[in-house]
């Protein structure tokens, strides 16, 4: 019984997904037939499978009109999220888009305020593009360049992109786009030396010792050559007609098809690698080929007899083969390949030996075509066209270092430092935020996460230079400093939030500190955010991006509050409460800040410095921390620390810090006792 019920639920999941493929198929023939009707036209939409690629190809009147396909089955295009994107696309055969539809998709930048019609009018708008042109791509943002759609700008990058690769596929699958083939007919004079050090033909020795190392054994004769195997793909007549002959050749030629290939194998030796069964089998057992996890077996069907070598200087070869590569087989003149050799002898005591072994061969460059100029990669092209960009970050990231490095030297000059403190947080907001829109998220904190656990590609997080430059900061400094050098100096949200504080103090707005009990679980809320957003995500990323709303960062800084009015509220009442509660989201609200706390313990150095007195006779750090990151004890918590280095200006201040201060009573002192007694032995003088 539960046998049937098993393969019960085993049918219906299979008729579902058959279903499911059956309503994708229709869906994008209905769409062929859109994007090719012609008016008094009767559009014909048949399946093809070539070159490793499937299609639709449509046709009236016995012409092209051009062919279709989804994005996601060519080469299984995936958004900046990591998420599966698909894209139905239609092709001209003067190789530009006649259409293209978005169908599916699930990024993130949906939920900060750009809506699914705007992604959908955007991957419309793509029609017209020419994927020989690689203009689209040449400098983002430039004059001339494909548009990208604003507050989308590298999801929409990554759209056009994935039309571009996919259309490219079957454009060459089809023949309309060239490249990627050998030169057939190219042909100079060579002997078999001259082949040899071109590469064209190639070598591979075996030796007892080897073949016993393989079987386990010990070699009587561990010196002994067993085998020497020759091997060249003679397709191009720079191959072919020097090895074969010019008539054996032509004739050759003229007989297989135009994507047939000519494979020649030669050997000498003890061991044979043509043997007599493939008479009967009609399969050499012996020799198959390998290529981009292919096997393709050598059968009688593709086997010519070749008697002799043309060159005077060919060895003296004990067996020799041609054989024909169908195309149907797979096999690609233009990639490197295995021939495999499976050898036989017979030990001492008459049982046989097996051994595989292989000869790696290649066309040699000559003679492979030159594909078109292919297109760079999207990420670099996006970090060229941001090449200010990402030089002004590196400078503020060299001086934030800097700052990190000599910090005991910048805080004993306390204008120095408050000053530095206020212009480096106001460059954070204007370039880091509102200008180059460089605000982390816990969103990439749980996309990271996910895409670890599942195919990781770094070429998705590199689409974003700033976050990425950012994110590999952030993981250096949390190494030697902990979290808080970006949350005290590289947080956009975090900078406005303490530039508007500072400028509600000097107006004079009083301030309210959570008692300490009250801020210790206050400060747990952003935590339990963290884990929902997480727990969330592993059902739904959707739903997880939907739950990160909880940071207003999207509103204020990467949209400059253009939302719906609830976002808007919600964004002013977070930075209204952080006029009289310093940094009041980030102590307990932002989850961005939990998820880098949880690692904050692992920083290798404690750069912090404290006094005995601290926590104990004075708590002068601990009132002026504008986080209240330092307990009644006088330690700083690496969780709750901004790293604002407030506290090391005070520790370095002696009117301030009452460990200097007694230590420079105890100096006055000592110096009065001393000229007391200098005074004392000059009277007694």
């Amino acid at each position: 019984m539960a046998r049937r019920i098993y393969y019960g639920i085993l049918l219906l999941c299979m008729m579902a997904l058959g279903c499911a493929r059956a309503v994708a198929a229709q869906d994008l023939e209905s769409f062929t037939r859109s994007a090719f009707a012609r008016q008094g036209l009767s559009v014909q939409v048949e399946p093809r499978e070539k070159g490793g690629a499937s299609f639709l190809e449509a046709r009236a009147n016995g012409a092209v009109l051009g062919w279709a396909f989804s994005t996601w089955t060519l080469i299984h295009s995936v958004g900046y999220s990591g998420q599966p994107v698909e894209i139905f696309v239609a092709l001209d055969p003067d190789l530009k888009v006649a259409a293209a539809r978005l169908t599916r998709q699930d990024e993130p930048i949906l939920i900060i305020g750009v809506s699914s019609k705007q992604l959908d009018d955007f991957v419309s708008s793509l029609r017209g593009l020419d994927i020989q042109d690689l203009s689209h791509v040449s400098a983002l943002g430039a004059k001339g360049a494909a548009p990208v759609l604003a507050g989308a700008t590298v999801s929409s990058s990554v759209f056009r992109d994935a039309v571009v690769r996919a259309s490219r596929v079957v454009a060459r699958a089809t023949g309309a786009l060239g490249g990627g083939g050998i030169l057939r007919e190219k042909f100079e004079p060579a002997d078999w030396d001259g082949l040899e050090r071109q590469g064209a033909i190639v070598q591979r020795r075996v030796l007892g010792k080897e073949f016993a190392e393989s079987v386990g054994a010990v070699a009587d004769k561990p010196d002994e050559l067993l085998i020497e195997v020759y091997a060249a793909l003679a397709t191009p007549a720079g191959i072919g007609r020097n090895l074969f002959g010019r008539r054996i050749y032509d004739s050759l030629s003229g007989t297989i098809g135009p994507e047939d290939n000519l494979l020649f194998v030669g050997s000498r030796g003890l061991l044979s690698i043509l043997g007599g069964d493939w008479r009967a089998s009609g399969v050499f057992e012996r020799l198959a080929i390998a290529q981009g996890g292919r096997t393709i077996r050598l059968t009688k069907a593709m086997h010519r007899d070749l008697d002799k070598l043309a060159p005077d200087d060919a060895p003296d070869l004990r067996e020799q083969a041609l054989f024909i590569l169908p195309a149907a087989s797979g096999f690609d003149p233009a990639q490197p390949f295995r021939l495999a050799l499976m050898l036989t002898r017979h030990a001492p005591d008459g049982e046989p030996q097996s051994a595989t072994f292989f000869l790696d061969g290649r066309l040699p460059d000559s003679y492979i075509a030159q594909p078109p100029s292919a297109a760079p990669a999207l990420w670099m092209e996006i970090w060229r066209a941001r090449t200010a960009e990402v030089v002004v970050l590196a400078a503020m990231l060299s001086v934030l270092f800097g700052i990190l490095l000599f910090q005991d030297r910048l805080v004993q000059h306390l204008q120095l430092y408050k000053r530095t403190r206020i212009v480096f947080l106001g460059l954070t907001l204007v370039f880091l935020g509102l200008y180059a829109k460089a605000q982390l998220s816990v969103v990439q904190v749980i996309t990271f996460i996910h895409a670890v656990r599942g195919e990781f590609k770094w070429e998705l997080f590199l689409l974003d230079p700033m976050i990425f430059i950012l994110w590999g900061f952030v993981a250096l400094a949390m190494l030697f400093w902990g979290r808080g050098v970006f949350c005290g100096w590289l947080c956009p949200f975090g900078a406005l939030q303490e530039l508007l504080n500072e400028a509600a103090r000097r107006l004079g707005i009083r301030q309210w500190e959570p008692p300490w009990g009250l801020h210790e679980r206050l400060g747990m809320i952003k935590y339990l955010f963290f884990i929902g957003i997480f727990a969330v995500s592993l059902n739904s990323m959707d739903g997880a991006f939907r739950a990160a709303e909880i940071e207003p960062f999207k509103t204020v800084i990467s949209l400059h509050f253009l939302r719906p009015w609830s976002f808007v509220l919600y964004a002013v009442a977070t930075l209204a409460a952080g006029l009289f509660v310093r940094r009041a989201f980030c102590r307990y609200l932002c989850p961005l800040g939990a998820a880098l706390a949880l690692p904050a313990r692992m920083h290798i150095f404690d750069w912090l410095k404290r006094r005995p007195q601290c926590g104990r006779e004075c708590r002068q750090c601990a009132v002026q921390c504008p986080v209240q990151a330092i307990n009644p004890l006088g330690t700083i918590s690496p969780n709750e620390c901004i790293y604002c280095l407030n506290c090391q200006a005070m520790y370095h201040d002696p009117k301030v810090c009452k460990g200097l201060m007694g230590r420079e009573a105890r100096r006055q002192g000592m110096e009065a006792m001393i000229a007391s007694a200098k005074q004392k032995e000059a009277g007694r003088g």
